[in-house]
């Protein structure tokens, strides 16, 4: 399920020249609608739409359920009333995801692979997974999450790139969830990449599980373990361990991590204070305690010492052992990371160069490549140029555009709804 608080993302505001620190300012945004993959263009004013990605209009997401699937603008007014909707093509700003051809990735070349289109959405899970299922070559039905990108921004697309190659290239590991297929559209004359899924854990994260079911010091030693196979075996640093990246397998009682989009290989994509150990600290201080003020506390103004420093951890959850354990088990574990005098990242290093594993540079769209206007001189004469542009502008030029727009879930059939809620339960 997508939260509410979570549904929309604003996106490059457009204040027309009028003063930013106004809230009364009109301003234009395009806003995605996580619940539909879709962008829309949305004219209010900064107290509903202000930057760093808020949108605050009152009852837009009851208005966005019912809108025809064919809007593409909507504007508000002063007091977030809706005022006028446009279903007018021209005014549909969001940029092409240019998917990348199937051939050109050759990376990819020895993964299994599934048609999007046998995919069957069994429940949304955040703005980029969706629990589904497929019948594979024996007629059996594999429910997975499948996990995908819709932003066409560099960041995000190099992100997903990074994070497909890398899980496909881990070696089998016990508490690690593998690869399992690529998902291909093949609406166009090459397939396209557009994600790619993992099998689907039927016990959720340990962020959800229910406190009454205790948590286990064999799972700490799990996720020591498969921390240090990464660092000191592989030269990785998953760089986002946290309760939400952690599944459980009750029927074989294990953690699994999952989720390597912030991955580092070696010092590449290495982000500032986002090792793995101090990751693991705090990941068992909030499961021990169900305190979790620090995920929201930015990577730099964190410190372990934040959380080491406290005498006490109460415990607010069954646990199978006393705190004392555990907290015993990962104090040994951290001083021995640290021992090289370096925060582990001595080690760390030394396993990357001695593994060599680099990940493979992203190809560039061939739609890229392809000139198109996007001005014109003072003298009339168009300008050209190349690289990303707007769906509409691809369109125009006969480019293949994949559309992830879905309908929102309460426009699904009802029986839709009630069996995919049965085969996830």
């Amino acid at each position: 399920m997508i939260k509410p608080e979570h549904r929309f993302f604003s996106d490059g505001h457009d204040l027309h020249g009028q003063d930013h620190e106004d809230p009364e300012s009109e301003t234009t945004a395009g806003v995605w609608d996580w619940e539909q993959l879709k962008q829309f263009t949305i004219k209010s004013h900064i107290k509903f739409l202000p930057p760093f990605g808020e949108v605050k209009i009152p009852n837009l997401a009851n208005i966005l359920d019912v809108v025809s699937p064919q809007v593409t603008e909507l504007s508000f007014d002063g007091n977030g009333l809706l005022t006028g909707v446009s279903t007018d093509p021209e005014k549909d700003q969001t940029w092409l995801l240019a998917n990348l051809p199937f051939s050109l990735c050759t990376s990819l070349a020895d993964c299994r692979v599934v048609n999007y289109t046998e995919l069957q959405e069994l429940k949304r899970f955040g703005h980029n997974v969706v629990i589904s299922s497929y019948e594979d070559e024996n007629r059996v039905t594999q429910k997975v999450a499948f996990k995908f990108n819709v932003l066409p921004k560099v960041v995000p697309m190099q992100k997903a790139w990074d994070e497909l190659n890398l899980v496909k290239s881990l070696p089998p590991h016990p508490n690690i969830l593998p690869m399992d297929r690529v998902v291909l559209d093949y609406g166009d004359v090459q397939p396209r990449v557009l994600g790619f899924t993992t099998k689907y854990i039927e016990g959720g994260t340990l962020e959800d599980m229910d406190p009454n079911i205790p948590f286990r010091l064999e799972w700490l030693q799990q996720l020591l373990d498969v921390v240090d196979f990464l660092n000191l075996e592989l030269g990785i640093m998953h760089q986002d361990i946290a309760p939400r990246k952690l599944l459980v397998d009750h029927d074989a009682n294990k953690i699994i991590l999952f989720d390597f989009n912030y991955a580092a290989v070696g010092d590449y994509m290495m982000y500032g204070n986002r090792d793995d150990i101090m990751g693991v600290v705090f990941t068992l201080y909030e499961l021990i305690t169900k305190d979790d003020q620090f995920a929201m506390v930015h990577p730099w103004d964190k410190n372990m010492d934040m959380v080491q420093s406290k005498a006490e951890w109460p415990a607010n959850r069954l646990l199978d052992a006393d705190v004392s354990e555990f907290r015993a088990v990962l104090n040994k574990w951290v001083a021995k990371r640290h021992s090289d005098g370096e925060r582990g990242m001595k080690q760390y290093m030394e396993a990357w160069k001695r593994r060599g594993f680099t990940l493979p540079n992203r190809p560039e769209p061939p739609e890229h490549s392809v000139p198109f206007q996007s001005a014109a001189w003072q003298d009339g004469t168009p300008s050209f140029t190349t690289g990303i542009r707007t769906r509409t502008t691809a369109m125009e030029l006969g480019q293949y555009v994949f559309r992830w727009e879905r309908p929102p879930q309460c426009r699904l059939p009802k029986e839709s709804r009630k069996r995919a809620r049965h085969e996830v339960d």
